[in-house]
């Protein structure tokens, strides 16, 4: 169980970080919707099928930020102009 919360604690440290250098006007807005949906399911159970799914929705969404991360798309060298970026057909699918 405490491995599972910690795993949690780090997919939620990661998708703030990502969101904070993510490319777009309503960044903030994002931010807070990640803390907010984090802070509303805390109390969830982790081996529920459910909560499964929302954390499946989050390693996807983290993945959809971080394609935005320059430091991630030039490999560590800013001067890189070296970006690749694909695209999903549906990215977040209704759970």
């Amino acid at each position: 169980m405490a491995s599972q919360s910690t795993e949690l604690l780090h997919l939620y440290r990661r998708l703030l970080r990502s969101c904070a250098t993510y490319p777009s006007k309503n960044r903030w807005g994002i931010y807070e919707a990640i803390r907010e949906e984090f802070r509303d399911n805390r109390a969830m159970n982790p081996d529920d099928s459910k909560t499964q799914k929302q954390i499946q929705v989050a390693y996807k969404g983290l993945g959809q930020l971080r394609m935005y991360d320059t430091a991630q798309l030039s490999k560590g060298n800013p001067e890189s102009p070296n970006w690749e970026v694909t695209l999903e057909q549906n990215p977040m699918p209704k759970p």
